[in-house]
């Protein structure tokens, strides 16, 4: 995918004007991070988001930003249904702590299970899927590999983990190429796991190639990773797969974005993975948008994602973190405005 610019890119000033940084814990380990770090924007049409993982790349990142700012400048589009079905996260933890975790999410009718940790075997794996298998017996139940497998790894661990009826595995290998040769191969066993397409989608240049290559029976589509909920509709609906939302351990503003994709596309015949915010020990809203019921309504999002000022104080960054997360937003703003269409 080329750069995404968003179709209003409010000046550097405004931007600045508008933002704040927190730290917020957490209360488990989830991709390898103790603490979040978010970037919050204030705009004419609420607040938005900006808060891409540490590592990436400004390209990548400058996509965060759009989704950012369409939110926090032009709102989210109408929706076509009043809730979205969540699915609960359990990060990579011991099979002895799963009920815990589990816990934070209330009643729920699907899970996602971190697997493929580094530092961590097979063997954990299969403990902690079982763990959720024997707490929740009926729940759908899928795995996330963050393509931490390489094929013959995936092929394997699949096969054992396919006994406790996955819906689905979520990039279990990098690449496209991996992703159809781990789906051909499963075929072949006849180990009856479908594959999704995660980063193979939010991370490429060309999140259709997945689609093209016939690598995946689903993909997952992010708000903040594809440019915004307008430009993850499009991704959606180009592609002609089925299709789950999900988060990014996003704060409560964040979630905000991925409910509203999950509300407005045409389908949803999955639980979506946006129950990530039950992961955070605090948030930025006194009623965080977290399940209820196994859902989370799409009812007045953007009044319902408004930080709250003593929270927004109580949890704010460090003054040197404050600024390596302006600088951020300055070096994306730029990118985003060099992709702009001459005029």
């Amino acid at each position: 995918m080329s750069a995404v610019w968003p179709p209003t890119l409010p000046d550097l000033s405004e931007l600045e004007a508008g933002a704040a940084v927190v730290r917020l814990p957490m209360r488990v380990k989830f991709r390898g991070v103790t603490e979040r770090e978010a970037l919050l924007l204030r705009g004419p049409a609420g607040w938005g988001e900006f808060a891409p993982f540490l590592e990436y790349d400004d390209a990548e990142a400058s996509r965060w930003l759009a989704s950012g700012i369409e939110a926090a400048w032009e709102g989210f589009p109408a929706p076509v249904r009043e809730r979205v079905p969540v699915n609960a996260t359990v990060p990579a933890v011991p099979a002895g702590q799963v009920r815990d975790v589990l816990a934070a999410f209330g009643p729920v009718d699907a899970v996602k299970v971190k697997v493929a940790e580094r530092g961590q075997s097979l063997a954990d794996d299969v403990a902690r899927v079982a763990a959720v298998r024997e707490a929740l017996p009926e729940a759908d139940l899928r795995v996330d590999a963050n393509a931490g497998w390489t094929v013959a790894e995936a092929v394997e661990a699949l096969t054992l983990l396919g006994e406790f009826g996955l819906e689905y595995a979520e990039q279990p290998v990098p690449g496209i190429n991996g992703l159809a040769e781990v789906r051909a191969l499963l075929e072949a066993r006849g180990t009856p796991v479908r594959i999704a397409a995660d980063e193979a989608v939010r991370k490429a240049e060309d999140p259709l190639r997945v689609a093209r290559a016939r690598a995946a029976d689903l993909i997952i589509v992010k708000a903040a990773p594809l440019g915004g909920v307008r430009r993850a509709l499009e991704i959606v609906r180009e592609a002609g797969l089925p299709a789950v939302v999900s988060s990014a351990l996003d704060t409560s503003v964040g979630l905000a974005a991925g409910v509203a994709l999950a509300a407005a596309l045409p389908s949803l015949p999955h639980a979506c993975g946006l129950g990530t915010g039950a992961l955070l020990a605090h948030d930025v809203v006194r009623s965080p948008l977290v399940p209820d019921g196994g859902f989370i309504s799409a009812d007045r999002l953007m009044e319902r994602a408004t930080p709250d000022p003593e929270l927004l104080a109580r949890f704010a960054a460090p003054a040197e973190r404050r600024e390596w997360w302006l600088e951020r937003i300055r070096r994306c703003h730029a990118v985003l405005a060099a992709a702009r269409p001459a005029i």
